[in-house]
Formats: C-alpha cells, sequence, structure tokens
C-alpha cells in the first residue's frame, strides 16, 4: 500500500517567489500543498485548522514575525511539524540562528525541484536536507568552533523545560484548552504551570508573564 501524500505548508511573502515555489511543487509526486502564509503569525494561526501538516517550507525574511522565530515558535506548539527552511540567505548566523530555533534543513530558493524534493524526502526520513554549499558551512562551523554569537537569557529564573513550552505558547495567544491538547497534559496542569511561572517571574497575569519572559529572552 502507497504511503499517504507528504501535506505540506509554505511561509513566503514574495508572492513571486511563491509563485515560483507552487510550481516546483506541482513538478513533485506525493506532496500536498495545504496552505501559503505570507508571515509567520499568519501561519501559526492557520496551522491548527489545517488537519495534518508534515512539513513547513519557511522563508526567512518575512514582515512581523520573520522564519527563525516563527520557527521557534512553531516547534514549541507543534514539535513533530518538520521545518525546512527555503531562503536566499546562506550567511553564517542565518544558518545557525535557524538551527538553534528548532530547523531540521536548510535550502536555498535557488535549488531545482529534483533537490527540493530530495531534501524534503531527506527531513521527513530524520535527516537534515541541506544545500550542498550550507552543509559545507554547517560542517566548517563545527570544525572551527566559531559559532556565531548567539543571545542566551541573561537569568533563567528557575524555569523549567515545560513551563518554558507553555510560555511559548502563551506568547501566541494559545487558550489553556489548546495548551493542553497540544502539550498532552490536562487542564488542570496547565494552570499548574502557569501558575508556576507567575511565582518565579514574579508577575500576576499573562501579559506581564509573556511581556517579561520576552524582554528576559526566556522565549
Amino acid at each position: 500500500m502507497a504511503a499517504p501524500p507528504l501535506r505540506i505548508a509554505v511561509a513566503e511573502d514574495n508572492a513571486f517567489a511563491l509563485q515560483v515555489i507552487r510550481e516546483k511543487l506541482k513538478s513533485m509526486e506525493s506532496f500536498i500543498l495545504c496552505a501559503t502564509a505570507a508571515n509567520g503569525l499568519e501561519l501559526l494561526q492557520k496551522l491548527p485548522t489545517l488537519g495534518r501538516i508534515d512539513l513547513v517550507l519557511m522563508d526567512i525574511e518575512m514582515p512581523g514575525l520573520n522564519g527563525i522565530e516563527t520557527t521557534r515558535q512553531l516547534k514549541a506548539i507543534f514539535p513533530s511539524i518538520k521545518v525546512l527552511m527555503l531562503t536566499i540567505f546562506d550567511d553564517d548566523q542565518n544558518i545557525f540562528d535557524a538551527i538553534v530555533a528548532g530547523a531540521d534543513g536548510y535550502i536555498l530558493k535557488e535549488e531545482r525541484p529534483a533537490k527540493i524534493q530530495q531534501c524534503i524526502q531527506e527531513t521527513m526520513e530524520g535527516g537534515a536536507g541541506m544545500s550542498a554549499g550550507v552543509a559545507s558551512r554547517v560542517l566548517k562551523m563545527m570544525k572551527s568552533g566559531g559559532l556565531p554569537i548567539h543571545s542566551t537569557p541573561t537569568e533563567t529564573f528557575d524555569l523549567t523545560k515545560r513551563e518554558i513550552e507553555v510560555l511559548e505558547q502563551l506568547k501566541v495567544g494559545l487558550s489553556y484548552e489548546r495548551i493542553a491538547d497540544n502539550l498532552f497534559i490536562s487542564y488542570g496542569t496547565v494552570r499548574k504551570h502557569i501558575e508556576n511561572v507567575y511565582r518565579k517571574l514574579q508577575v500576576h497575569n499573562k501579559v506581564e508573564a509573556v511581556q517579561k519572559a520576552v524582554r528576559e529572552k526566556l522565549v
């Protein structure tokens, strides 16, 4: 029995670039383009309504919420969705930031459809689909240890990994019920995590919690 086609979403703000991506995907088999979004916020709002999405092709430079920040938030909410950066940028900083944000692969828009298809398949199989030049840069960064400087929180406030995940989802405006569903925990457990977050951050409501978390680079 043949495997079901992969369900893909695309985040791309440039109409011409989006059309090119559509044309490239049309030439491939076993893929369904389920949705497109012009920025990260639109993508995050659409994803809960789309049913199963296997992979997102993610541009980096988009208005409002860029692809790297969107990837970080998406991975906190939908960890099973693969994210393949599809961009014109091949500099060390963007590559590094995308990987740290949770990207599963990184390819350049100039690639031919066959290469994009190969990278999608490699990523879905647990690998890291990358353009050759990007893979070379990653290897050089690893060998030299000269990774770009990445901002880190000045203080962790002793938050647990789960509390950070809850904060990530509060940041994009999800309800307690949706957070419970996404993290496979109960509504009461979500409330308990949020109470702990308020206490540790010394805030009184979720708006203050999210604002402080962003200011302190916790999310």
